[in-house]
């Protein structure tokens, strides 16, 4: 495992990743049409969807996309209808949701992640695996307790952040018996730690940055301008190659 995952960083960090994405569209149940970056693997390889955190865009992962590609998976970057816009992509989900007058808060966000989760699905009839920043990391969390099509989820920086609506996550996923892999900043990792309290130990893969790293919110801690990305990739995909 050690020489699979120092082979891969090597693949990752000194060699060129041109995967070139594809937008693809599906509806939502209400009706919004959702934007996607499809980063296209082998037919047969599982799907990652990846969802992105508050005010950004399916451009959260144009850096951290053709990574995972490049070790046998496919991805979906999905605009959620809660965000605006990231690395001068626009969330098109967003600006139609707003146009027609639909809610765009973060639970309503869920039905889009839902319908992503169906559209990859239908694809090659694999579960899949989710990938949630912030905000999209509970709800992930959350869709996958109780959900067939889900087989794993990493969650970046998951918290509760539906307190308006009283909806504790802690509560929801307590139970949850599919593979997790979490982190964090290092300021929020006590906070992420009670969320994750009544996933079993078995279940659960959590990183803290160590020593003088501070991490991150959110996926952010994947791009090479965070501190402990590479000790969080070397991490992550010991995780991943379990989920093939």
């Amino acid at each position: 495992m050690k020489i699979f995952v120092s082979a891969f960083l090597f693949l990752v960090f000194f060699t060129s990743i041109t995967n070139a994405q594809e937008e693809v569209s599906f509806k939502a149940p209400d009706g919004i049409t959702i934007s996607a970056d499809l980063y296209k693997g082998q037919p047969n390889d599982t799907y990652v969807l990846l969802f992105h955190q508050a005010g950004y865009s399916r451009g959260e992962y144009r850096e951290t996309a053709p990574k995972i590609v490049k070790i046998g998976f496919n991805c979906l970057a999905v605009d959620l209808r809660s965000g605006e816009e990231v690395n001068n992509v626009l969330n098109k989900t967003a600006k139609q949701a707003k146009a027609m007058g639909k809610p765009t808060t973060y639970i309503d966000a869920e039905q889009d992640m839902i319908a992503a989760i169906e559209y990859a699905y239908k694809i090659n009839k694999k579960p899949v695996v989710l990938v949630g920043s912030s905000y999209s990391a509970s709800l992930s969390l959350k869709i996958a307790k109780n959900n067939p099509k889900v087989k794993a989820v990493i969650a970046f920086s998951p918290g509760e952040y539906f307190s308006s609506i009283n909806l504790n996550i802690q509560k929801e996923i307590t139970g949850l018996k599919k593979p997790v892999y979490a982190t964090c900043s290092k300021i929020e990792y006590p906070f992420m730690s009670t969320i994750l309290k009544g996933v079993p130990a078995e279940n659960k893969s959590v990183f803290k940055p160590g020593g003088d790293k501070k991490g991150i919110h959110g996926s952010r801690i994947l791009w090479k301008s965070s501190d402990c990305s590479r000790e969080v990739w070397f991490d992550l995909l010991r995780f991943l190659s379990k989920q093939k």
